[in-house]
């Protein structure tokens, strides 16, 4: 998802599976706030990977608890397999969760009490392809402090996932879109990173052991794409 009308006008789709804060998530991002146009919203986020409106979406604002129960990180990792910029907002105060879904691949992770002062700039910045750190994000990054852990880019994130699931580094390119050099240069970086750490990652086998170690990556994310057609 590369384009960004030139006059700084943004498309939206909404997740979240309450229509009362659909409604007003329109109202914010929408008719309320000129640049910003919300084309689509729903409950799912089939709403924003099908071939509706929704799907061309500039950002989508996903809502992590779309069932009853603590929020999962699965509605968001089939946005950013599927290369969206997504701003998430959630109810959930959580500095793990926050990391996690910024290691995932969030450009920003938006609690529900922030959303009236930071959401339309987290949309703003995502939708030209630009993190944003609201203060509960901030905190929640501040306090990562496991000195095992590898801070690695939203690239490196994608390259390896796309990687893990692809025969090659070369099918993984073509599935990026990038050059097979750029992809190379993706997954040494993340090496590096591990074994700075003191987590070696010399194979691809040693590479999706460390990723399933640090929630990057769910065993359903390694099933070829076919599996899920």
């Amino acid at each position: 998802m590369d384009r960004v009308d030139l006059d700084g006008r943004a498309t939206v789709a909404v997740i979240d599976d309450h229509a009362i804060a659909r409604r007003g998530l329109r109202s914010l991002l929408g008719s309320a706030t000129p640049g910003l146009d919300v084309i689509a919203d729903g409950a799912t986020v089939d709403i924003a990977l099908g071939t509706g409106p929704g799907a061309d979406a500039d950002v989508v604002v996903l809502d992590l608890q779309l069932v009853p129960g603590r929020p999962t990180l699965d509605g968001l990792q089939r946005l950013i397999d599927a290369g969206k910029r997504v701003v998430v907002y959630t109810q959930f105060v959580d500095d793990a969760l926050a990391v996690r879904c910024v290691d995932v691949g969030a450009l920003a992770y938006v609690t529900k009490p922030e959303v009236e002062e930071h959401l339309i700039e987290a949309v703003r910045a995502a939708a030209a392809g630009n993190p944003y750190t609201p203060p509960n994000l901030g905190g929640a990054l501040a306090g990562d402090t496991d000195p095992t852990r590898p801070e690695l880019s939203v690239q490196e994130i994608t390259a390896l996932r796309v990687w893990f699931t692809s025969r090659s580094k070369g099918m993984a390119a073509e599935a990026m879109g990038v050059a097979p050099a750029t992809i190379h240069t993706y997954i040494d970086r993340a090496r590096m990173k591990y074994a700075a750490r003191g987590r070696p990652a010399r194979s691809k086998a040693e590479m999706v052991k460390r990723a399933l170690e640090d929630g990057l990556v769910t065993l359903a994310d390694l099933e070829p794409p076919e599996r899920h057609r």
